[in-house]
């Protein structure tokens, strides 16, 4: 994955509070009360709960704009040009969600629908936030009623030393697209029809498996999307950044996280969808870079 050094980066849409302490804990987001374990077991766990989650969809109004609030703790608001990649890892962060937002922000009102901004909050241990107090044992979740993807960037080590997955920098932007996914079908007002949350085929795994596919679809337009200036943010995405991407979606496959954390599978308390529905409905909008071949709630078939 190559970043294009003379891309504009805008920090507006990047709140990093990483070194700025912070309240709450113990908590999943939603106000779901379930106490967060200690340790790798507890954190395997609790992934297995809500990995890639987006909250607990419909709480809330979630009506008011994110409000942006740089602060010194953090480093990302000094990301300003693509070239700092280099120098400052973290930065890429920045790009992933310029690139992202940038591609929804043209996209909806293509299709006559108002696009209204996700602030990507980059924390660490905990935060507060309209859906409950979280920690970073939940993984990376979007909370419909502050409209903000949540992330700790050390969720992404956990990826690959604790659920095997390969990594690399595009296997992390599939996983913060995912969550713009939910943000996605929050505007469309999709995630208030989630009533069902388990079994292989509940509103919750038909909601898990759409974000996917609309991750897909920013992948199959990734390399063409503008930074401010008309410059492309993101230049090359090689066949093993896919490959990893697709890998990174098998991994947190309820059967494959299942299997690793229980020894066994039991698809009735599936809340994702599989490793195969996963890789495949991303790779359904990547080739088709299409909203319209997302629909998870008509297929017959997941």
């Amino acid at each position: 994955m190559k970043f294009n050094p003379d891309a504009d980066l805008d920090t507006s849409g990047v709140e990093d509070t990483r070194g700025s302490g912070g309240g709450g804990g113990g908590l999943l987001p939603g106000g779901m009360g379930i106490p967060v374990g200690g340790g790798v077991g507890g954190l395997v766990l609790l992934v297995v709960i809500l990995l890639l989650t987006g909250g607990i969809p419909g709480v809330g109004g979630g009506s008011e704009e994110p409000t942006v609030r740089n602060t010194a703790a953090g480093n990302l608001d000094t990301c300003k040009k693509g070239s700092q990649v280099g120098s400052n890892p973290d930065c890429r962060f920045v790009a992933y969600q310029n690139s992202i937002e940038n591609f929804w922000a043209a996209e909806l009102p293509r299709r006559g629908k108002k696009y209204t901004k996700s602030v990507l909050w980059v924390f660490e241990n905990q935060v507060n936030t309209a859906c409950g107090p979280a920690t970073s044992a939940v993984g990376p979740f979007y909370c419909p009623p502050d409209k903000r993807v949540y992330l700790d960037i050390g969720f992404f080590k956990t990826l690959q030393t604790d659920l095997d997955a390969r990594g690399g920098p595009f296997a992390e932007a599939y996983v913060v697209a995912h969550e713009y996914g939910h943000h996605i079908q929050n505007l469309y007002g999709i995630l208030d029809r989630i009533k069902s949350r388990e079994g292989p085929t509940s509103d919750s795994v038909r909601s898990e498996l759409q974000a996917d596919c609309l991750a897909g679809i920013w992948t199959n337009h990734a390399t063409t999307v503008p930074d401010r200036s008309g410059k492309t943010l993101i230049s090359e995405l090689s066949e093993d950044d896919i490959s990893r991407g697709l890998d990174a979606a098998a991994a947190v496959g309820d059967d494959r996280i299942q299997q690793k954390t229980q020894g066994q599978v039991n698809p009735e308390s599936f809340s994702h969808g599989t490793a195969e529905q996963r890789m495949r409905w991303f790779k359904t909008g990547m080739d088709s870079g299409d909203m319209t071949a997302c629909d998870t709630w008509g297929a017959q078939t997941l």
